[in-house]
């Protein structure tokens, strides 16, 4: 009797630990791209570059896990912190296209990175390490190159207006998937684009189909840099 129970308990534990990793686990990731434009002339932020120097392109603001319910899931395992000697190979690459501009001697990339990791990347560690999570992010940033994709379709980052169907429709024709797009608020009051979502599988590896919408506006600024 005492055998069986020592089974039962054990196959408890086993489906319970199951179910936590089944909670844990996540449906797919954002990749979010930011226009450095858009950040760096609002009335809140004021912006440093760093080794890289000021940015000519998108760059990466994060990969995240997200559920199909539309909730995020956050900070899973502060036990496991960046290591940037884990990731010692992407550091140039990471300097150039995953930046902060956030200005103060407390301020850095590596800081920017380790915050990425701690809130959503250890919520993704049963598939993708801290080298895989970061090399992921870059192989998408490769793939899909939005500036490029605007600019063939005459979008050009030259502070003037153009309507927010045609940013989408041009990032559609240019990666097979609808876009999610945050806009924010310049100085001057302008809405502008500030940051394009695409989403990954739960692998990190491709493109997929977002199952998520967003408010529209009629009509947005591409600052320039």
């Amino acid at each position: 009797m005492q055998f069986k129970s020592l089974v039962f308990l054990h196959l408890f534990l086993l489906q319970c630990l199951s179910y936590i990793c089944l909670v844990q686990s996540h449906d797919f990731f954002f990749v979010v791209q930011m226009w450095p434009g858009s950040y760096c002339d609002t009335k809140r932020v004021s912006c440093c570059y760093r080794a890289a120097g000021k940015p000519t392109d998108f760059t990466i603001h994060g990969l995240w896990p997200h559920f199909n319910n539309n909730s995020i899931p956050q900070d899973c395992n502060r036990k496991n912190p960046f290591n940037k000697a884990k990731v010692s190979d992407l550091t140039t690459k990471l300097e150039k296209t995953w930046p902060t501009f956030k200005c103060g001697r407390k301020s850095s990339s590596a800081k920017f990175w380790s915050h990425e990791w701690t809130k959503h990347g250890t919520c993704s560690e049963d598939v993708l390490d801290q080298h895989a999570y970061f090399k992921a992010a870059l192989n998408i940033k490769d793939k899909v190159n939005l500036l490029e994709i605007l600019k063939n379709a005459g979008i050009q980052p030259d502070g003037k207006f153009y309507k927010l169907d045609d940013i989408k429709e041009a990032i559609k024709a240019g990666t097979g998937y609808n876009p999610v797009i945050e806009c924010n608020t310049d100085a001057s009051g302008n809405i502008q684009l500030y940051q394009v979502y695409l989403c990954v599988d739960s692998a990190g590896s491709s493109l997929i189909e977002c199952p998520v919408t967003l408010k529209r506006d009629t009509s947005i600024e591409l600052p320039m840099l």
